[in-house]
């Protein structure tokens, strides 16, 4: 297992001032040395220049929110994390990694939910990378290991739950967002750690039926509406006929039998749980006419 650690480096304005006096005096002894016609002064003199020019190739910047991951023979040797010009030992290969806040949007994926009806679900994922070395060398394309690990957390989820909740208090994927987002994010965190990856964020950004049964599925939640809308009513209207007929009994108003008493009763709730208006009709006759 590998973990992000401090890189050795020096400062690299300084050996740019070190490199540019080594060749200077290279320079400098490759001429003395020509003209005192001195074979082995001009060789030493190339072999520093040689030098000088190996050195330099150990300058580098590193960006902000940037990472360089140096590698020396086949061997992690350490992580550049903050922002500037160093010299590092030339005999490492630097790799690039930005430590900035990505977005990764799925795809629009076909699945079933927990129901078996088959539904439209793309999710956005808010990511970075918190371990430089982790995300090198654990997975072997961190671009698309995010990719491919979010979408299939996402199938996952979504077929662990239904589309709309069949019982109280059970989670619905369009009924508890949030709560489902929060899963979805530590389903993909779970995923990502070992990619040295953080999850800051995950989010749906499409969810419906497919396009085969949205149609059947849309009459079906316009009928579950209307028939909570009734069963509102219908409480409500029971609730006002009670309190009407108890009124009328407290205050003697009208002594009904039970036949009456039910006949009211009939008329009331037609009257209280109509779609239209009703027509009044007036009985001029006695109560029993």
């Amino acid at each position: 297992m590998y973990r992000e650690k401090q890189a050795t480096s020096a400062p690299g304005a300084l050996m740019v001032l070190v490199l540019l006096a080594l060749l200077a005096a290279s320079f400098a002894w490759l001429i003395h040395s020509a003209r005192q016609q001195h074979a082995a002064g001009a060789l030493l003199a190339v072999l520093m220049l040689v030098v000088d020019a190996i050195a330099a190739t150990g300058l580098t910047v590193v960006n902000p929110n940037e990472a360089r991951v140096l590698v020396r023979f086949g061997r992690y040797v350490g992580t550049l994390r903050q922002e500037g010009f160093y010299w590092v030992n030339p005999f490492t290969t630097r790799r690039r990694v930005s430590l900035r806040i990505r977005n990764f949007e799925s795809q629009k994926l076909k699945v079933n939910d927990h129901d078996g009806n088959p539904i439209e679900i793309a999710a956005i994922v808010v990511w970075r990378v918190v371990d430089s070395a982790e995300a090198m060398f654990h997975v072997d394309n961190y671009d698309n290991f995010v990719k491919v690990q979010s979408e299939s957390a996402l199938r996952n989820l979504a077929t662990s739950h239904p589309y709309d909740a069949r019982e109280a208090g059970q989670l619905s994927l369009r009924g508890n967002t949030d709560d489902i987002a929060a899963q979805l994010k530590t389903e993909v965190q779970a995923r990502l750690a070992q990619a040295g990856i953080e999850v800051m964020e995950a989010r749906f950004s499409h969810l419906a039926y497919a396009p085969e049964i949205a149609g059947a599925m849309l009459r079906r939640q316009q009928a579950s509406a209307v028939v909570a809308a009734r069963s509102q009513i219908v409480a409500g209207a029971v609730g006002m006929v009670e309190m009407a007929l108890q009124e009328l009994a407290d205050r003697h108003v009208v002594e009904l039998d039970p036949e009456r008493r039910a006949t009211m009763v009939s008329n009331l709730l037609v009257v209280l749980c109509s779609d239209h208006g009703t027509q009044p009709v007036v009985n001029t006759g006695t109560l029993y006419a």
